[in-house]
């Protein structure tokens, strides 16, 4: 995994065999990412994405995977129990995108977000150790909190690749066309609507941070680092006045650590509290 990406260092506080356990998760997802993003044209992303449905049912049902992330899965799907279905579900949401790149609301961009992000928070768990109910609500906001906040600062790049995200009914609402889009220029429109779109991204930070389970603090420590780099990105965004359209916006490499080196010193002292608290009788 390089150290270019947004993971990292959230990684880095993990024990090994957790830190290996998923950054293999991390290359299946992308892998399965890939199936349509590096395809040449539909059919292709077609048959990849046929194929990593056969390829995980490989790997869940004991038969014989043929790729290489496939067969570094497998032993690690079955010693943490990772969920199947979420690997399904994160299939069903790549093949989104080979149907509409548009979204009319908000309500069917979430449903793409938690296929594509929460799908990947959700398989984290068993991981990370988190065994309370609570975890899966954190995972399914803070996923859709880092989507949501991917798809802000990637407009042009998904643009560029004939995909505009942005809910439909928030472009016409702000005035905005894709014709806008294209041309790279913040208008006041943009703006307003790449504000509009970043306080949901803030309202689901929001929400993940009010789900996080009593006494799993220690164990969400590298989900934690992520959502802090991630609102790291969302905070640069808002301060360059939401211009997207030049380099990615990215939290620079020292930042990072200084982020996940915080975050990780916060969240432990966080643990720390939680376990000299006393449990509080019904």
């Amino acid at each position: 995994m390089s150290r270019d990406t947004s993971f990292y260092y959230s990684f880095l506080v993990l024990p090994t065999a957790q830190r290996n356990a998923i950054v293999t998760v991390w290359d299946a997802c992308r892998a399965i990412d890939d199936a349509v993003d590096e395809a040449a044209d539909g059919a292709q992303a077609a048959r990849q994405i046929a194929f990593w449905r056969d390829e995980i049912a490989r790997v869940f049902d004991g038969g014989a995977p043929e790729s290489t992330q496939g067969r570094a899965l497998q032993p690690v799907a079955a010693a943490f129990a990772l969920p199947r279905r979420s690997f399904e579900d994160l299939i069903d949401g790549v093949q989104m995108d080979l149907g509409a790149r548009r979204y009319e609301t908000f309500d069917d961009l979430r449903e793409y977000c938690w296929r594509v992000a929460s799908t990947v928070g959700l398989i984290c768990l068993n991981i990370f150790g988190c065994r309370h109910p609570g975890g899966r609500d954190y995972a399914m906001n803070l996923g859709l909190a880092l989507q949501v906040t991917n798809i802000v600062r990637d407009v042009k790049t998904d643009l560029d690749h004939g995909r505009v995200y942005l809910p439909q009914e928030d472009l016409r609402r702000f005035g905005v066309t894709e014709r806008d889009l294209a041309a790279g220029v913040v208008t006041p429109g943009i703006a307003a609507l790449l504000a509009h779109e970043l306080s949901r991204a803030r309202e689901f930070y929001d929400r993940a941070a009010a789900a996080l389970p009593p006494g799993e603090s220690k164990h969400l420590i590298a989900a934690e680092i992520m959502g802090a780099i991630y609102f790291g990105i969302l905070r640069r965004i808002e301060a360059r006045g939401y211009d997207v359209f030049g380099e990615v916006v990215r939290v620079p490499r020292p930042q990072r650590a200084w982020i996940a080196a915080a975050t990780w010193a916060r969240t432990l002292l966080r643990a720390g509290v939680e376990a000299l608290t006393p449990a509080r009788t019904p």
